[in-house]
């Protein structure tokens, strides 16, 4: 029992299982306040229906400060609060077709806007612990790929020394469990990849190099994931100049 202890204890010791909660914890505040803006912006859209907003945040101090009566704010409060725009949205204000809200369903609504800033505020504070200890435990990876996908991969493999265990082609397929159990069971075609698919430079690549693109970076950071891992070497800015150049041949450049 005494064994068992020390090494579950040991186990805790770093910073591993806290970085793997941390990202759940991120994903799950950003679908959460996707799924409020979603609702209070139709639910507001009874009150104001020619208001489109740039960003939740956008709305939810709107709605904080105007949803009450949005006739009652000037230009002028509308710039201090909105920003650019403010004489374009007096002018929707003036002809909007929709009613004010009664002070209950203003009540309602202000507690849901209020939610949104507190739920994005949440997030900024998980994104800024993630930045820094997935840059300091996983150096190599998270300086070829953004450290939330790089925590995204060390909670789908379960652990550091895992990760750095793994095969290029299983890295590749992390996250993409079911679309591969579906290939496996029902002869659907192959998944190309699982979390990879975020990075920025496969989502804007053409649909046929996405595929070569994954594998590549799959495979750079199978080797990257082994220096985090084991030797504690920092090897990434060679694995970063290498995707540079198999970047520029699958171009057709120099």
């Amino acid at each position: 029992m005494n064994a068992a202890k020390a090494s579950l204890s040991d186990s805790y010791a770093g910073s591993e299982h806290s970085i793997m909660q941390a990202i759940s914890s991120y994903l799950e505040v950003e679908k959460v306040r996707n799924q409020m803006f979603e609702r209070l912006e139709e639910w507001y859209s009874i009150y104001f229906p020619e208001y489109r907003a740039n960003s939740s945040i956008s709305l939810a101090k709107f709605v904080i400060n105007f949803g009450a009566n949005k006739k009652a704010p000037s230009v002028e409060e509308l710039r201090s609060k909105i920003g650019e725009g403010a004489e374009k949205l007096k002018q929707q204000i003036e002809n909007s077709i929709g009613r004010e809200p009664t002070a209950e369903e203003f009540e309602t609504l202000k507690s849901m806007a209020e939610s949104e800033i507190t739920l994005q505020e949440v997030g900024n504070k998980i994104d800024k612990y993630l930045e820094v200890a997935v840059k300091k435990l996983m150096p190599n990876i998270s300086y070829l790929i953004d450290y939330k996908i790089a925590a995204e991969l060390l909670a789908k493999a379960g652990s550091l020394e895992r990760l750095g265990t793994m095969p290029a082609s299983t890295l590749q397929l992390l996250g993409a469990e079911k679309a591969l159990f579906k290939h496996l069971k029902f002869g659907t075609k192959p998944p190309k990849y699982g979390i990879l698919f975020k990075l920025p430079q496969i989502v804007s690549a053409p649909k046929k190099q996405k595929g070569r693109l994954a594998r590549l970076y799959a495979n750079k950071l199978s080797i990257a994931s082994k220096g985090d891992a084991f030797t504690h070497n920092f090897i990434a800015e060679k694995l970063k100049a290498d995707i540079a150049k198999s970047v520029a041949r699958q171009k057709g450049g120099k």
